[in-house]
């Protein structure tokens, strides 16, 4: 059998999870979760990760069909979607941070409130209760009911009903079917993430470990010994001077993994570029998110796109909509292909994204 290349693992990565566009329900399954993001550049990062993997996905369509789906808006490695299945894994939650009585009285309060309306707005719970103001992370002022509502959600108390204008909408989470246990389900959410980002590099595999803190941090204690688990069910290999851990079951040399002649505008948290180490060994070069960067010290534009020309990452794009017209700023890491065969596929890749955007 011939070494594992880097070639091998950027291919079999591009080739696992940007797979044919299928319906929505199945595409949700195969990625096993969704990364979400309320910034709209020009739409959200929900969206533009699943109009690669969804046939005829236009922007909003998740939310729009979300109360008919078994999915449920929740943190896992970070906030997201995951299946009912998935969440019920990770709960009962135990946050870090214990409530004080006080807290859990007026949690109690609240959740009352939503059992007998049903389904609530935030702005319905303050104006009830009148909570007050707190200080958010950024710094700034929030409501005390938002954050106490945020907090029964984390807790698993509520779920979020539906969405409506982006805000989110409440009601009461009804307890699932006894937990299963721990190490099974601590295992069952690792392998949630490898076939969601494999292959891996053995320090993201860490770091993705540590990160289901978030998820289950009732488990931090529990960590070590479901990655060292982790490490002796997966397959793996070193490759280019990196530890490359994926499902025991994949192949990751087969020759069924060729990236088509396309181009791919792909979201800043698009399993593809998510691990920002696995990006830089792939394609050389440093790509960060820089949304929350000062302009002045932004390098590639505030929600650059990565530009995936068959397998490989050569740029990225920051779009804009003005007078209902795509606007795309192309930036290169080195010069932009001249092929006719690159302009077309760029053209084809624009027109996708115009069509998922509704414009026209």
């Amino acid at each position: 059998m011939p070494a594992l290349t880097l070639d091998d693992l950027r291919r079999y990565a591009i080739a696992r999870s940007l797979f044919k566009p299928t319906t929505l329900p199945r595409a949700l399954q195969r990625l096993g979760f969704v990364q979400a993001d309320p910034l709209r550049a020009p739409a959200r990062a929900q969206d533009l990760t699943l109009r690669h993997r969804v046939l005829d996905y236009r922007a909003g369509d998740l939310d729009k069909r979300y109360t008919k789906l078994p999915y449920e808006e929740d943190f896992f490695v970070n906030y997201g979607y995951v299946h009912r299945d998935t969440q019920a894994l990770m709960h009962p939650r135990e946050a870090r941070h214990e409530w004080t009585p006080e807290r859990w009285a007026q949690a109690a309060d609240v959740l009352a409130y939503v059992r007998e309306r049903g389904v609530v707005h935030p702005r319905e719970v303050d104006a009830h209760f009148a909570h007050g103001k707190v200080t958010n992370w950024f710094g700034g002022s929030s409501n005390a009911s938002t954050e106490l509502l945020d907090g029964m959600h984390y807790r698993g108390l509520l779920r979020v009903a539906r969405r409506e204008g982006g805000t989110r909408l409440y009601a009461v989470r009804e307890a699932a079917a006894a937990p299963v246990d721990r190490d099974v389900a601590f295992d069952r959410l690792i392998d949630l993430v490898v076939n969601k980002y494999a292959p891996l590099p053995a320090t993201t595999l860490a770091q993705l470990t540590r990160f289901l803190g978030g998820g289950v941090p009732q488990w931090r204690a529990h960590r070590a010994e479901a990655l060292h688990r982790a490490r002796e069910r997966l397959a793996s290999a070193e490759v280019d001077g990196v530890q490359w851990f994926w499902p025991a079951d994949e192949k990751p040399a087969s020759k069924r993994h060729q990236a088509p002649e396309a181009v791919w505008l792909l979201a800043p948290f698009d399993p593809v570029v998510w691990d920002r180490p696995r990006f830089e060994h792939f394609w050389g070069w440093a790509y960060r998110f820089e949304a929350y960067t000062p302009a002045a010290k932004r390098l590639r534009g505030h929600y650059a796109l990565p530009l995936l020309w068959r397998e490989q990452v050569i740029g990225w794009a920051n779009l804009k909509v003005t007078d209902g017209q795509l606007v795309p700023d192309l930036g290169f890491v080195d010069k932009r292909p001249r092929s006719a065969a690159f302009s077309q596929a760029l053209d084809e890749e624009l027109q996708r994204m115009h069509s998922f955007l509704g414009l026209g």
